[in-house]
């Protein structure tokens, strides 16, 4: 379905990110991969999927509070990979403390990695999408992008902030043929969420399980974790025909936490 594309995926080299670098692939559909991790670990994943997809994986290991490195990482992926066609802004970080408690440093980091990278990555895209006139930009942000929770102020306030920068985006870029809108998950069992449920069960002195569940009973209704696959999907329905006339979307999948 995606045969000639490429896409780059922040946020990759491990949960959602991964998730969704898969889900393209498979859908033959070239990858640039971003993220940290282990430069092994990092390699052995380009291998696989390139080999397991038959596509050409690629990887930029701009820092996404960085603007030069993520401008770097769009540039460096025509270049490399031929285009610029997807672009699925994920990458994210975040801390957890009351207001009154929130280190200033946290506030900057969340707020540059988990919105204004996706500013900046999308600014330097969309001159190649307009050139083809066609492009896919997905932002992944939150069910915390449409709601609030307590003790994550900068979270919330940037995954507001990116679902205003997609409507946006959405609205500047109407006509073109390219489209933004943002995909706004629940839980998803990725390292983040497994080090947030590891913590409750420390404080909370309970079984690693049982603050699984609580966790998933306090705010999604399914009490079932969204999956990375789900979200790639939903992303390679965005880049079909079908979806030509959906932009400026927040879209949530998330088992519905945010219909209560």
């Amino acid at each position: 379905m995606l045969k000639g594309k490429v896409a780059i995926v922040t946020g990759s080299t491990s949960g959602i990110g991964l998730g969704i670098a898969e889900v393209l692939a498979s859908q033959h559909c070239d990858v640039m991969m971003n993220g940290f991790g282990d430069e092994k670990m990092i390699a052995a994943l380009q291998a696989r999927i390139q080999r397991q997809y038959k596509v050409k994986v690629g990887y930029h290991g701009a820092d996404m509070m960085q603007p030069d490195e993520v401008q770097a990482m769009v540039k460096a992926t025509r270049r490399e990979l031929g285009s610029v066609d997807v672009l699925i802004n994920n990458a994210g970080i975040q801390h957890v403390a009351p207001l009154e408690e929130f280190p200033r440093a946290k506030w900057d980091a969340v707020i540059a990695t988990n919105l204004s990278a996706s500013f900046h990555s999308i600014q330097a895209a969309i001159p190649h999408m307009r050139k083809k006139k066609w492009g896919r930009i997905i932002n992944i942000a939150s069910a915390h992008g449409l709601v609030a929770s307590k003790e994550k102020s900068a979270y919330v306030a940037a995954k507001h902030g990116l679902v205003g920068l997609t409507k946006v985006a959405a609205l500047e870029l109407a006509g073109s043929g390219i489209t933004c809108n943002a995909i706004c998950p629940g839980w998803v069992l990725t390292p983040l969420v497994q080090k947030q449920i590891e913590e409750k069960a420390r404080d909370k002195k309970i079984k690693v399980k049982e603050a699984e569940h609580e966790l998933l009973a306090e705010k999604q209704p399914s009490e079932q974790f969204v999956t990375p696959d789900q979200i790639g999907k939903l992303i390679v329905f965005l880049c079909t025909p079908a979806a030509d006339q959906i932009t400026g979307a927040a879209l949530s999948i998330d088992g519905g936490w945010t219909a209560q």
